[in-house]
Order: C-alpha cells, then sequence, then structure tokens
C-alpha cells in the first residue's frame, strides 16, 4: 500500500512538472503584465481620491495615468503638454523585473519535465524547453502591454508603443528567461559546462555592483540629510497638503533607483547633467534654474566643490577591492590566473552594466533645459570599468597571494 501510494505521488510530481508549455509560459507572461498594471491603476484611483477627493476628472482619467505610468516603466515615455518626457522611472521598472523573475521561477519548475533530461543534455541534446518557454512568455507579455496602449495613449500623451514592446521583451527574455533556467533546472546543469573562474568573475561582479549601490545610495541619503531644510522649502512652496504630499512622496521614490545611478555616476567623477550646459561632479559644479523637485535638494552648492570632495573617486577602486577579496575569501584559489581572472573579468563586467544602467538612467524631463538630464554615458563606462576593474584586479592579486601563503604555511606545518 505504501508503494501505491508512493507511486500515485510520484505520477503527481511528474505530471506537475509537465505542464502544457505553451499554456502555462504564454499565460505567466500575461500574469506577469497584469499585476503590475493592477497595481499602477490602483495607485492612479488612489492618487486621484488623494489629490482631490475625485471633485476632477473621472475614474477613467485617473486609469489612464496608472497605465501611462506603467508604460513609462517599460521605456514608452510620454508627452505631458506638447513636451516630451523619456526618462524612465526605474523603480517601476525594478518591480516588473522582480515580478518577471518570480513568475519565470514558477513557470521553469511547472515545465521543467519538457525536454531532454540532465544527462541527455551533458551528451549534448539540443533543449529549447528554456528559449521556447521564454518567447511565449514574452508573447503573453506583449499582447497585455499592447491592449494597455491602445485603450490608454492619446494623440496627446503619444507614448511609444515601439520601445516599450522593445523593453518589455527584453526584460522577458533576459529577467524571465533566467527565472526559467533557474526554476527549470537548467541553469545548474549549463552552469557546470562554465569554467569556475568564469563562475566565480560573475559572482565578483554581482557584488561590485551591489557594494556600489550600497555606498551610493548612502551618499544619496547623507547629501538629503544634510539639506533636509531645503527638501522640506520646495514641499512647503508647493503648497501641498497631506493627499499631495503622499502622492508626491511616491512619484519620488520611483525615481529613486534613477537618483543613486546619479550619485555612481558622481563619485566615480564624470558625474551627470541637470540641464543642458550644467554639470554636477566632485570637480566642478555649474547649476541653473531647477524645478522643484525635492530630490534635487541633493545636489552640491553651485561653484567650485570643497577640495576633499576629489578623494571621493578613490571609493569605486576601494568597493571593487573589498568585493573581490571577500568574494575569495568565500571560494579561495591558489592559481594567480583565476584570482587575476576573478577580480579583473568581474571587474570590468560591472564596469560595462554600471554604464548600460547610466545609458537608461537619464532623458527628458521638461521642457527647454530639462531635456538633457542624467549621467556623462560614455565617461562614466571608461571611469567605471578602469576603476572597478583596476580595484577587482588588485584584490585579486592580493586575495591570491594571501591565499597561496597560507597553503605553503599549513603545508610547512604538516611536514616540518
Amino acid at each position: 500500500m505504501t508503494s501505491e501510494l508512493l507511486d500515485q505521488r510520484r505520477s503527481r510530481d511528474d505530471l506537475r512538472h509537465r505542464r502544457p508549455l505553451a499554456l502555462i509560459a504564454t499565460l505567466g507572461g500575461a500574469a506577469a503584465a497584469a499585476s503590475t498594471l493592477v497595481v499602477c491603476l490602483a495607485a492612479g484611483i488612489l492618487g486621484w481620491f488623494l489629490t482631490d477627493a475625485g471633485s476632477h476628472g473621472e475614474p477613467r482619467d485617473a486609469l489612464q495615468v496608472g497605465a501611462l505610468g506603467w508604460l513609462m516603466g517599460h521605456g514608452s515615455g510620454i508627452t505631458v503638454e506638447g513636451t516630451p518626457v523619456s526618462v524612465v522611472p526605474l523603480g517601476l521598472t525594478l518591480v516588473v523585473a522582480w515580478t518577471l523573475w518570480r513568475i519565470g521561477i514558477r513557470v521553469g519548475d511547472s515545465v521543467s519535465g519538457h525536454g531532454p533530461d540532465a544527462d541527455a543534455i551533458a551528451d549534448g541534446e539540443r533543449d529549447l524547453t528554456v528559449p521556447v518557454a521564454a518567447s511565449l512568455l514574452a508573447a503573453g507579455y506583449a499582447v497585455v502591454l499592447t491592449v494597455t496602449h491602445t485603450l490608454a495613449a492619446t494623440p496627446a500623451t503619444s507614448p511609444s508603443l515601439g520601445r516599450s514592446l522593445l523593453w518589455s521583451i527584453l526584460l522577458c527574455l533576459v529577467v524571465g528567461g533566467a527565472g526559467i533556467a533557474v526554476g527549470s533546472g537548467r541553469a545548474a546543469i549549463w552552469a557546470a559546462f562554465v569554467p569556475v573562474a568564469l563562475r566565480e568573475a560573475a559572482v565578483t561582479c554581482r557584488r561590485i555592483l551591489l557594494g556600489w549601490f550600497l555606498v551610493a545610495g548612502l551618499v544619496l541619503v547623507a547629501a538629503l540629510v544634510v539639506d533636509l531644510d531645503t527638501a522640506v522649502n520646495v514641499m512647503s512652496q508647493l503648497h501641498t497638503d497631506a493627499g499631495d504630499a503622499t502622492v508626491f512622496t511616491l512619484l519620488s521614490l520611483s525615481v529613486v533607483p534613477n537618483a543613486i545611478v546619479f550619485s555612481g555616476a558622481y563619485l566615480l567623477g564624470p558625474g551627470f547633467t541637470v540641464g543642458v550646459g550644467t554639470l554636477v561632479s566632485p570637480s566642478a559644479v555649474a547649476l541653473g534654474p531647477l524645478p522643484m523637485f525635492p530630490l534635487l535638494a541633493a545636489l552640491p552648492d553651485d561653484g567650485t566643490p570643497p577640495a576633499w570632495t576629489a578623494y571621493l573617486m578613490a571609493l569605486p577602486l576601494l568597493v571593487a577591492f573589498a568585493a573581490t577579496m571577500r568574494s575569495q575569501r568565500l571560494a579561495p584559489t591558489a592559481r594567480w590566473d583565476e584570482g587575476i581572472i576573478r577580480g579583473l573579468a568581474g571587474g570590468v563586467l560591472a564596469g560595462l552594466l554600471f554604464g548600460l544602467l547610466a545609458a537608461v538612467a537619464g532623458g527628458a524631463v521638461g521642457p527647454g533645459r530639462m531635456t538633457d538630464v542624467g549621467p556623462l554615458v560614455l565617461d562614466t563606462t571608461v571611469y567605471a570599468v578602469t576603476a572597478f576593474g583596476l580595484g577587482g584586479l588588485l584584490g585579486g592579486v592580493l586575495a591570491t597571494w594571501l591565499q597561496r601563503r597560507r597553503a605553503t604555511q599549513a603545508d610547512r606545518a604538516e611536514n616540518p
């Protein structure tokens, strides 16, 4: 009897992991899109009631605002009173990416029984389970996005369907596809074919980026705390009540990741612009008239910065050095080539990825001067690759030397 129950349980588990791939993946993509869209629609309704208790406009107007905000999180951009606004609220994009990751893992688990098994894959048999599932996930997502664009877009707002589709497909294939690979177990199988040095380089890259975002975020918070009075004064001049302040705070939170990338570009040295002809960097600050936005209170004063700000540019090298040392402490190696590859490749990859984030963090936020707001992308990428790569290289060399030294001392102790 016990054997029969076990057989039945195994049969149910096998069926659970062999659900229809096309149906599960397509519905997963649609669910990922709909879940974040519903949150944005609810936020639009909430903001409508908080600002004027629903005395102006209609609920469909609030729903349209929420839908347009969701599309902006996919890079669509919009036009406000004839002025293009192309900046992407990366806070919303991160929520979308996290949702795709979680649903991708569930889809991967549901379709893990499709395709060849681990032994067949190791023997070189072609396995298209993950690419097919990721493509269908993207297709389901694109359908929801296209319908939303059709219902929410107007000639006055003109969000770009092409850009939003491109962003959604990339997010589905990269983030959702990675989730499917992990959930289906393919990622673990594929990782076995990757050299250890490259796998550890990827781990080093992740640690460098996380460390850098932490440092940049702390510097941003410190700058806001120092000029907190300015931020409060901005809010008071906007004459906002409790509802308006809540909506304004939510809007500010949606671009906090953008501000952290700006902070990282500043600490690297090249800095960023907050309007045509402006520059904010450790060596020079040239500002003009600025819009009334609380996060801008973190900007340094116009003019020549204090001499000590130049030393901030040592932070990226130190972060990469510390992250590489920690990675090698958790996964030690006594081989010079592996230690160098881990640190240098991890640092260079982290620099390239940060440069990519710098490219998508900026954009137009208003008319006139405010059409150019964002990090200096090319310079930021070069500085990031150099600083992170050098810090990773030094960390890899030092960590390898220390580990070889410990190994030599242990060998001498065992064989005096």
